[in-house]
């Protein structure tokens, strides 16, 4: 079996073609295998596809095992992939199909044929709306909706205390009864915004497509950012748009080896 791996500013994919996937009752312990960072491969999830006409489709699992609806770093790394091995030039298109619809990508830059940078169309937020979580005892005011999967943002400060403290609590707190991708954000400017992540099923990440994405919303609707900005997470900076026609997320995605395995 061959398997790619690619990331996203930090945020790490297992590609796996779904002809040569495991069987359904044994994937979730070959990705929990795969995605150990010290006995397999090491990855935040692993990505099964089938190649399509206009791109492909996609199923993700988390490193833990469990589904999840999409990733836009992800979408983005099956993209390098695509553009890779179909040798696709600047201003030329695919379309992802995820458990949230379809994602258009728009091919942007090609940096030494290892890194891509996409246009990626994610769809109108949803769901978006304030309320007050308690937890631990502490009411932490947070923005919660869905950008093809479930997110909830924490405005104000940002720091890896808050983040183990608050931000992993909150991915299983009861609110969720699915769980939830947790962002810590503050508004550093009106075109700038900078957040740290907790995904659902994975932890502490160094970058989130659709995390920048709520991140971005979040700091729009109520925290007075412009409705073009920069995402700044540990592993680097996206670019989010809210238009008339949805969210655009653009950002790279680097192939880093196909490995066979043993």
């Amino acid at each position: 079996m061959n398997i790619v791996k690619a990331h996203a500013y930090g945020n790490d994919f297992l590609l796996v073609q779904e002809q040569d996937a495991p069987a359904a009752a044994g994937r979730a312990g070959a990705v929990r295998a795969w995605c150990e960072r010290h006995r397999g491969i090491g990855a935040d999830g692993v990505i099964f596809y089938s190649d399509g006409p206009r791109g492909a489709s996609m199923r993700l699992l988390n490193a833990d095992g469990s589904p999840a609806e999409i990733s836009g770093n992800g979408v983005r790394c099956l993209g390098a992939w695509l553009a890779r091995t179909r040798s696709l030039q600047k201003g030329e298109s695919l379309e992802i199909t995820t458990d949230a619809g379809i994602k258009g990508l728009e091919l942007l830059e090609i940096e030494a044929g290892l890194r891509f940078t996409f246009r990626a169309s994610m769809g109108q937020p949803e769901h978006v709306e304030q309320r007050v979580i308690d937890v631990n005892g502490e009411p932490v005011q947070a923005v919660t909706l869905r950008v093809g999967n479930p997110q909830c943002v924490v405005l104000g400060e940002v720091s890896e205390d808050r983040l183990y403290r608050v931000a992993s609590r909150l991915a299983v707190h009861r609110t969720f009864p699915e769980g939830t991708n947790v962002e810590l954000a503050a508004v550093e400017a009106p075109d700038r915004v900078r957040i740290l992540i907790w995904e659902r099923g994975v932890g502490r990440t160094e970058a989130s497509g659709t995390g920048a994405c709520a991140a971005a919303v979040a700091a729009m609707s109520y925290g007075g950012a412009s409705r073009s900005v920069d995402v700044i997470s540990p592993g680097g900076t996206q670019h989010v748009e809210w238009t008339e026609r949805g969210l655009f997320l653009t950002g790279w995605a680097e192939l880093v080896c196909v490995a066979q395995l043993v």
